[in-house]
């Protein structure tokens, strides 16, 4: 269930809004970390972004491979069809 965060920003002239320092830090958002945008119905919903491993969606040993990202269980998977 999303909570209302108490703030009311303005939306700028290029669709930019800031989000107060409070919740940044709350969350751990620095300047320069991407962020995920979701739609649920009529809601815009901002995560900041982990990785998600291309094959299953697992976050979990999420490593970079040939620009693409996957999990550990998905690698050793991998491997076992190479044999």
């Amino acid at each position: 269930m999303m909570k209302p965060a108490g703030v009311v920003r303005k939306v700028d002239q290029l669709g930019r809004i800031v989000l107060p320092k409070s919740l940044r830090k709350r969350y751990l958002m620095n300047e320069g970390d991407p962020v995920e945008i979701f739609v649920q119905g009529d809601h815009i919903i901002l995560e900041r972004y982990r990785p998600k491993c291309v094959f299953c969606g697992s976050m979990n040993e999420v490593r970079e491979f040939k620009e693409r990202y996957v999990c550990g269980e998905c690698m050793e998977e991998m491997g076992y069809l190479k044999r």
